[in-house]
């Protein structure tokens, strides 16, 4: 797709991100995810009815007698996007009419900021590969949600030759992160994952925020029968594969099958929510679906 035609795209997303802002942003934002959505506000002496898990153990201990912790809700939110744009976010399957995982990953980026405007919140962007190559700090407002898309779009036709940058660390960008929310917050990873040891620092950011991994794929079909040239876009290096071959077709689609329930398990050991978003799909719809769905599982929870 060209940038202008993405470009267009992205500018029908406010409306389309009103939806999903309902799902996603409207009301008690922490139901949907775990935690409560409280900050720290003061302590006070126990009283029968207290949920003993309140109790405060160091002030009780200090003082001699049981106290309690209260808290406030908190009233704005911050969402960090992480989004992916090492050179494998732009090779998709050629062959195929439709989107590229960037682009998807762009836009699928793009509603949740919208989404973020919609309910007044503050929403930044780190945009990585192998370094975190540019940081947006949370803002609120139109303007600012334009430009950090405006600077995700500058990577979309970009040259890939030099292949000393090429790769994406996950890991570092999660480090990156954590360091930087000094408030709880809601951080959204999208990339297609292509990147190895970042279960650790998952887990670390998972501890104090509410995380969501998007993985980005192409179905997991080949682009046509017949001898075919696969390419690994993070090294450059080549191999000619029998796409024709109904062995080689069956264990490509296997191993597609075994990547995704390793990430999966992979975030679910780390505590992130998780969805994994194809090329062909309606990124709006899922997206829709995702937040809905989790929304009503804490409901059925509280009840």
């Amino acid at each position: 797709m060209q940038t202008s035609e993405l470009l267009r795209s992205i500018t029908t997303l406010p409306i389309i991100s009103y939806s999903l802002a309902e799902e996603m942003l409207a009301g008690n934002f922490r139901s949907i995810f775990k935690g409560q959505g409280m900050e720290f506000d003061e302590a006070r002496h126990y009283e029968a009815g207290d949920d003993i898990r309140s109790i405060d153990w160091n002030a009780s201990a200090r003082f001699g007698s049981p106290f309690v912790k209260m808290y406030r809700e908190e009233r704005e939110l911050t969402i960090l996007i992480l989004l992916d744009v090492s050179p494998s976010m732009h090779r998709g399957n050629i062959a195929r009419q439709g989107l590229s995982p960037y682009e998807q990953a762009l836009i699928s980026a793009a509603l949740i900021a919208f989404s973020a405007e919609n309910t007044g919140q503050q929403a930044g962007a780190f945009l990585f590969d192998r370094d975190i190559e540019k940081v947006f700090p949370p803002h609120k407002g139109r303007r600012h949600i334009m430009s950090l898309v405006m600077a995700a779009l500058q990577y979309q036709n970009q040259n890939f030759s030099r292949r000393d940058k090429n790769g994406s660390n996950i890991a570092n960008a999660l480090a990156g992160a954590n360091r930087f929310l000094k408030r709880r917050s809601l951080v959204v990873i999208i990339s297609d994952f292509f990147s190895i040891n970042w279960e650790n620092e998952m887990t670390n950011l998972c501890r104090k925020h509410d995380c969501i991994a998007l993985r980005i794929c192409d179905p997991p079909d080949l682009p046509y029968p017949g001898l075919i040239t696969l390419e690994d876009p993070e090294t450059g290096v080549k191999i000619e594969a029998p796409g024709g071959l109904e062995s080689f077709y069956d264990n490509w689609v296997e191993w597609q099958k075994e990547r995704s329930a390793h990430w999966e398990s992979l975030c679910k050991r780390s505590g992130a929510a998780f969805l994994e978003l194809s090329t062909v799909t309606d990124a709006a719809s899922a997206l829709i679906k995702f937040f809905g769905s989790r929304s009503q599982h804490r409901q059925r929870k509280r009840r």
